[in-house]
């Protein structure tokens, strides 16, 4: 046996195991029919492995479990509230705490109080919540990431990056007080979990100081984004990820947070900024949408579960094993031929619908087609990051077509084993071998916002 190449394992053992339904694919199809072949209406007890998100999905550790029972549940000034904002604080290094009930709620709050009607959001490619958000308060996104990002096949290490020509095109078409800000996603979810490097970010924060416009970071994968920096960018192979992580911070103005991602909790996150203004028009609209500005609809135990996890998320090894997990899937689907995003991102592997299933327009939503074609072959939940999530034109009313056409297969911190790594491989290589036999969809029923959340399709 070669020793060149030591294997890792997780920096965990399993205390407690959650059994799961078995399902056949004859059930399997009758499932997915009645869901309308969408995966965020099956119910989870006819799921094997879920993939369909990371949020809230993670395994909670034994002293984040033992943080529950020290939920101080007083309506105002829980100590939790103290203790989440002091690891905001030591981890983070923003000045003011605005607890929410996720971090949507922190959107909402966050547009509300920047954005006016009219004004102009940069950011490194949309976000599904972030952009309705920013719309809802009148405000216009506009995508400045670099043309890499939306190239699946192409190979730069940081695909997050913000592209700084357009950024300064923008703002010298529309003006510097037309852009309250510009939106940093850490790391770039709907590019397929792509890293932003530090050296974008200071030469991002050199231009926006230059024109007095803020940088408000969307830190939800902000350790992830850390562990690429540290294995990617030239001076940070020795630093920590608590240390990176913190350096981020440093460039920006402040940030939305899910702590159902990094933070490893079922429910949770923030809004954290520096400006004294900013926090204080923040506090009082989060008592009208959230709760009082020290629970921001939260229970104090999850405060306290939080605090636990945001510590855990920066330590070295759990990153590493937690990275290493998804790069195991990813080198599988390449043995596999199977097209994926490349680089690897960090929170899952995105495969490129157009390229698995050619055949098929995109308004045949070959991404959402591909979702239910996985899930009727082993009972893997994935979802769809296409045309679908991507959702209409709101002026004219057509569908919006990005250029990458996906299906996430996203995983859940702390709670696969390698063995389910496999299993999810073989199921998408043996989809990719009959693939010429499947037919796309139709869209039957649209809710207004979010459609990707509850449209129902039907075989064409």
């Amino acid at each position: 046996m070669s020793l060149t190449k030591r294997s890792w394992a997780e920096p965990f053992k399993i205390k407690m195991v959650e059994l799961l339904k078995m399902t056949t694919p004859e059930q399997r199809e009758k499932a997915i029919k009645e869901a309308g072949y969408n995966t965020f209406l099956l119910k989870s007890e006819d799921v094997y492995i879920d993939l369909l998100t990371d949020s809230g999905t993670s395994a909670m550790s034994d002293q984040q479990w033992s943080g529950l029972m020290l939920g101080d549940e007083a309506y105002a000034g829980s100590k939790n509230f103290y203790t989440l904002e002091k690891a905001v604080k030591k981890f983070y290094g923003y000045k003011h705490l605005i607890p929410t009930h996720q971090g949507r709620g922190a959107e909402n709050i966050l547009s509300q109080v920047m954005i006016k009607k009219g004004d102009i959001v940069p950011g490194n490619m949309y976000f599904t919540t972030t952009r309705l958000h920013q719309e809802l308060a009148g405000g216009t996104f506009v995508d400045v990431i670099i043309d890499e990002a939306h190239d699946s096949e192409n190979l730069h290490p940081f695909k997050g990056n913000i592209d700084l020509n357009k950024l300064q095109a923008l703002i010298k078409k529309h003006g510097a007080k037309k852009i309250p800000y510009v939106c940093v996603a850490v790391t770039v979810n709907l590019a397929g979990g792509q890293p932003v490097s530090m050296q974008n970010l200071k030469e991002l924060r050199a231009l926006t100081q230059e024109h007095g416009i803020k940088i408000m970071l969307d830190m939800t994968r902000i350790a992830e984004n850390a562990y690429f920096i540290q294995q990617h960018e030239k001076g940070y192979a020795k630093k920590s990820i608590a240390a990176i992580v913190k350096e981020i911070c440093s460039y920006t103005d402040g940030a939305t947070f899910s702590g159902k991602k990094d933070a490893l909790v079922n429910i949770g996150g923030f809004l954290a900024v520096n400006d004294q203004d900013i926090f204080e028009e923040a506090s009082n609209l989060v008592v009208v949408y959230e709760g009082l500005h020290t629970y921001g609809g939260l229970a104090g135990r999850d405060m306290e579960a939080m605090a636990i996890g945001i510590e855990e998320s920066v330590q070295d090894e759990h990153m590493k094993a937690r990275i290493g997990q998804v790069l195991y899937l990813g080198e599988k689907m390449q043995e596999a031929e199977i097209p994926i995003v490349l680089p690897i991102g960090g929170h899952g592997i995105f495969i490129d619908a157009k390229r698995f299933l050619p055949h098929l327009k995109q308004d045949q939503f070959p991404a959402q087609t591909l979702a239910a074609a996985l899930y009727i072959d082993s009972g893997v939940r994935t979802m769809e990051r296409g045309i679908v999530s991507a959702g209409r034109n709101a002026k004219t009313g057509d569908h919006y077509y990005p250029k990458l056409e996906l299906v996430r297969l996203t995983i859940p911190r702390r709670v696969y084993t390698q063995a389910h790594m496999d299993v999810i491989a073989e199921s998408v290589e043996r989809v990719y071998q009959d693939r010429k036999k499947i037919r796309g969809l139709k869209m039957v029923y649209e809710p207004k916002y979010l459609r990707f959340f509850q449209a129902r399709f039907s075989k064409l």
